[in-house]
């Protein structure tokens, strides 16, 4: 669509690098605005709306195809939107468009948003305040945060911010390279969507299990790109980092969480670290039994959700020049 529109004095492929890149900065430098009217919220509103009007809370299949097309309706309407919106903004002027496709890559991203949420759990502990840290903990996991001692509380923070390294930035990061931001919003939308229906508890079983099943699609090959990344940037991050064990725990381990997706970039974080992650964990007060990543080379120790944060960015980098790059090949090679 956003080929067939006058992009002089800058080609389409020339304005998408360009708000491909000035979006990944802009989140470095502000990080994910905190606004209702951010389109993360309105797409969760979307959902929780259309939720409420259609899961019977059945277990049967009526249910499951009441799921669906709240899937599909979430999805049709994000897509609606956001091209529209670029559609207006390059029919405009070019330069607005590529404003407006700046600002849709920037808030896909959540690497500084990732960093701010568990600094506060850091800062907690560092002043002793072991509740006030199972409370900023609570706000960026989906588990039960009451019960967890200072060692529980960071694991579940280096934990976070390694699943979250590959959703909320390698891959909306790789879907707005390949498809522009129409198709990182579309991710989004399914990310969001498993987030908050995805559960296998009786609420969501049936219902979810669509939005649940795609997200593990969505998230199949950038999970595992994610890994590569993380385990790249421990040969950039010092000797506190261990690359070689960290491939031999990813290797190892990346199978044994629930998760087919979660499990690539945990399992790559542990060994990296040299730390044992996951294990039983509750969610909505019922314990989950969840077998063990990593080796517990050391004790678990404050200082991992700082190793984390810097593996965060590391891992973010390297896949905005990997994007770039393709950006750039597939530029070059429509000009051939």
């Amino acid at each position: 669509m956003l080929n067939e529109i006058s992009m002089a004095p800058l080609s389409a492929a020339d304005s998408h690098m360009i708000a491909f890149a000035l979006g990944f900065l802009l989140d470095l430098l502000l990080g994910d605005p905190q606004s209702r009217f951010h389109p993360v919220c309105m797409i969760g509103g979307l959902i929780g709306s259309m939720e409420k009007l259609w899961n019977s809370r059945k277990d049967d299949s009526g249910n499951r195809m009441k799921g669906a097309l709240l899937v599909t309706n979430v999805l049709l309407i994000t897509a609606a939107v956001t091209s529209e919106l670029l559609r207006l903004a390059y029919f405009v002027h070019p330069f607005i468009g590529v404003a407006a496709e700046t600002v849709m890559v920037w808030l896909l991203l959540a690497t500084r948003s990732l960093h701010r949420e568990s600094e506060k759990v850091y800062a907690s502990l560092a002043a002793g305040d072991v509740d006030g840290a199972r409370q900023d903990l609570s706000m960026i996991v989906g588990r039960d945060t009451g019960g967890l001692d200072e060692q529980g509380i960071v694991r579940a923070a280096v934990e976070t911010i390694a699943e979250n390294t590959s959703d909320g930035v390698i891959a909306p990061m790789l879907y707005a390279a390949l498809f522009g931001p129409v198709g990182g919003w579309i991710y989004k939308a399914i990310n969001t969507m498993d987030s908050m229906i995805g559960y296998k508890n009786k609420r969501y079983r049936t219902f979810g299990t669509v939005a649940a099943r795609l997200d593990d699609l969505a998230n199949l090959l950038p999970s595992r790109i994610a890994a590569g990344l993380l385990l790249l940037s421990a040969a950039f991050l010092g000797s506190e980092y261990d690359g070689r064990n960290g491939i031999r725990i990813f290797w190892r381990d990346r199978k044994k969480s629930t998760s087919p997706n979660a499990g690539q970039t945990e399992s790559a974080v542990a060994g990296i670290l040299g730390i044992r992650l996951l294990g039983d964990a509750v969610y909505f007060g019922k314990t989950v039994h969840k077998e063990t990543v990593g080796d517990a080379l050391r004790p678990v120790e404050r200082e991992d959700i700082h190793r984390a944060q810097k593996l965060l960015y590391a891992g973010a980098v390297l896949c905005w020049i990997l994007c770039l790059g393709i950006m750039l090949l597939t530029r070059c090679s429509n000009k051939v």
